[in-house]
């Protein structure tokens, strides 16, 4: 392959250099990236609290219902043995991203919270593409219905990166109104498939989850999901998307 060289036809700055300062160097554009967008959060900290985007959403609860294990694996243990210490019952916030009016497209976020004995699982889910490139492509939307959401960034498991997605079933319309949309799933619960995959491969399928408007009164406390501190099990993170996520999530907690 011509892109690989032998370390005697690499160029001579990398051996000056040495490991430790490449991979500093490398992580260099992600740090900048997550420190700019860290700054974004605080700007719009000072016109948007509590929470700077995805200021408005539908409280959700529910359930997830873990399918038979299958011979793909994901070398995230929490996907690969199906949640064994995660009780059925989820919380979850449908959100519009930058909070846009119903008739114009936003990036759409679902965030879930598994509960388990080991602590809270957040799986933070906005639109994508289906499949490779859009997959790591932001996708704004209307509307749910039919939506595919995945984590944009891969988690770190055992055998490689992993990407989560969750897939919208049922209904297959949803309007893009919220008060609209809490009515529809009063009604009818929406239905997901949550899916992994590696970042170039086919998605298999591993629970499906069932949600329906939270009960409770309107000024409700809502949960803060994270990403960064509540992973799956087994789920590692990689560096550079420590280093973009984790300024802005800091700096959105302050919210």
């Amino acid at each position: 392959m011509p892109w690989v060289t032998s370390p005697a036809q690499r160029p001579p700055v990398i051996s000056l250099l040495g490991p430790v300062t490449v991979r500093r160097m490398a992580g260099s554009p992600a740090r900048s990236i997550g420190r700019l967008l860290a700054g974004v959060m605080g700007v719009l900290l000072q016109v948007r609290r509590p929470r700077p985007i995805h200021t408005t959403g539908v409280l959700l609860e529910g359930r997830v219902a873990w399918r038979p294990e299958t011979a793909a694996r994901s070398g995230i243990a929490w996907i690969d043995e199906r949640g064994p210490d995660t009780p059925p019952t989820v919380v979850a916030r449908f959100s519009r991203g930058a909070s846009l009016p119903a008739a114009l497209p936003d990036v759409l976020g679902l965030a879930v919270r598994f509960r388990s004995r080991r602590g809270p699982v957040d799986l933070l889910l906005s639109t994508t593409g289906f499949r490779v490139p859009g997959r790591f492509v932001l996708a704004p939307r209307r509307s749910a219905g039919g939506a595919w959401f995945s984590t944009l960034m891969p988690y770190r498991g055992s055998d490689g990166p992993v990407q989560v997605a969750a897939r919208s079933r049922t209904p297959t319309e949803l309007p893009a109104h919220l008060e609209d949309l809490e009515d529809v799933l009063a009604r009818e619960p929406w239905n997901l498939e949550l899916l992994f995959a590696t970042p170039t491969g086919r998605w298999h399928r591993f629970a499906d989850l069932e949600l329906r408007p939270a009960p409770g009164p309107i000024d409700r406390p809502e949960p803060r999901f994270d990403a960064v501190r509540n992973p799956p099990a087994g789920a590692g993170t990689y560096g550079w998307t420590r280093r973009l996520r984790e300024p802005a999530y800091a700096r959105a907690r302050l919210g």
